[in-house]
């Protein structure tokens, strides 16, 4: 994903954490706020030392960002969003990253609805 699609300042980190507006399941926490007229949407990834290693996180880190790269089609433009990992996000398949992935940006209603799984 290029860096403009990135949150990497940490004063606009915490303008989206300092909203409140979150969903989450047993593996990510999604926050969100919305950026009306912004081109694209930006994203944050964070994945606390609780996860395991260095090794572990950039392996979180990976998944989180392959599936929004898959997904980026059918994402929201017009938001800034984080997606912070829970220490159940360390031992899951790819496959099982980017389905909790779906359901935890479905919370949060940032799936076009003309997304389906198949």
């Amino acid at each position: 994903m290029r860096k403009s699609y990135r949150i990497k300042k940490e004063a606009e980190f915490q303008q989206v954490f300092e909203t409140r507006n979150s969903v989450a399941n047993r593996q990510f926490v999604v926050y969100s706020m919305a950026k009306p007229g912004q081109k694209h949407f930006r994203v944050g990834v964070s994945v606390g030392k609780k996860i395991g290693n260095a090794v572990h996180r950039n392996w979180v880190k990976r998944r989180i960002r392959q599936s929004l790269l898959e997904l980026k089609p059918f994402l929201k433009q017009d938001v800034d969003f984080l997606v912070i990992a829970r220490p159940r996000a360390d031992g899951i398949s790819m496959a099982d990253a980017k389905q909790s992935m779906i359901h935890v940006l479905k919370l949060a209603q940032l799936l076009d609805s003309n997304y389906s799984e198949e």
